[in-house]
């Protein structure tokens, strides 16, 4: 038997959910509409039980909460961010945000019911069926390509602020961590991206973190508390701090894996971009001898060639 079975809500619940979610769908599509006014308004009910204007007029910093212009997220802070793409999804982000902290958004079938409809929104691409689970949280969302039946589990971090691919039945468990961009051990504000890819049917389970520019290839997976810092092979099981290949999968008279769709050992490796431009320059110095070196995982080095560092990862 399957091990995820149909929990079908009842078909009075069902059609009060699809609902709302279709109209909340058509307020946020409406051009002539202000999606900050549209999520706060949304809000004021689901949270405190009265309309917006009246939450304004009796509480207004409950008010002054929910409205999307009076919030910041961590990434407005970034050098690299697009401002203009930044502020299109930033209301659906403090929408989905806030909704999870509701027992609608804590529900399965309404909360990934409304994700699935905000990550159409926000993401680069959202493929059909996609399952995104309570407390997601991401860095900028319009950088994130997901494709059809992939699955995001509750309370992952998804960096996609140099660019994030999660291919076809990809999985990421609950508390994973992808991340796509770098800070140099020696200067932390020098910051490069780098796009990280998950290959189709991946799985990166509880608690693993990926690097950015990391490839896991198709079929590949990445086990639990493991930290990848290079590319995983197509069918191999990536255990351990750093991850190393353990395990390979049997594939060979699978049907399914005839083709590869990401396989890390054919695929350029993802371009890297300084996201500061007041250390672009560094890297004119290096080619013309003057400056601190990397070596080939990107760490500095001192003139005499001895590593003096590793890039670090987070914010």
């Amino acid at each position: 038997m399957p091990w995820l079975l149909d929990r079908p809500l009842d078909p009075n619940a069902e059609g009060q959910l699809e609902r709302f979610v279709g109209e909340l769908a058509e307020r946020l599509d409406d051009a002539s509409s202000d999606r900050n006014v549209t999520v706060r308004e949304t809000l004021a009910p689901l949270l405190y039980g009265r309309p917006f204007h009246l939450l304004e007029a009796q509480a207004p910093m409950a008010a002054f909460g929910l409205d999307p212009r009076n919030v910041t997220f961590e990434a407005e802070y970034y050098a690299a961010t697009d401002p203009e793409r930044f502020a299109r999804v930033k209301p659906l982000l403090w929408l989905w945000k806030s909704l999870d902290a509701t027992p609608l958004g804590q529900s399965v079938a309404s909360g990934v019911a409304v994700r699935r409809m905000l990550a159409e929104r926000i993401f680069a691409r959202a493929g059909r069926n996609l399952k995104i689970f309570q407390n997601v949280e991401v860095s900028v969302g319009y950088n994130i390509e997901a494709g059809d039946d992939v699955v995001i589990h509750r309370d992952v971090f998804i960096d996609d602020i140099g660019g994030v691919e999660l291919h076809d039945g990809a999985s990421l468990s609950d508390y994973a961590n992808v991340y796509s961009h770098t800070h140099d051990i020696l200067e932390q504000p020098d910051v490069t991206l780098k796009r990280t890819v998950i290959g189709r049917d991946v799985r990166v389970a509880y608690h693993a973190t990926v690097l950015a520019g990391t490839v896991l290839s198709d079929d590949s997976m990445l086990g639990a508390l493991a930290l990848a810092t290079h590319d995983l092979e197509p069918h191999v099981v990536g255990l351990g701090i750093p991850a190393k290949p353990r395990v390979w999968k049997e594939r060979s008279n699978d049907p399914r894996f005839a083709s590869l769709r990401v396989d890390a050992r054919r695929r350029p490796s993802p371009s890297a971009v300084r996201a500061n431009p007041d250390f672009r320059d560094a890297d004119d110095d290096r080619e013309s001898g003057t400056g601190a070196d990397r070596d080939d995982d990107g760490a500095r080095a001192d003139r005499d060639g001895r590593p003096a560092g590793a890039h670090g990862h987070g914010s």
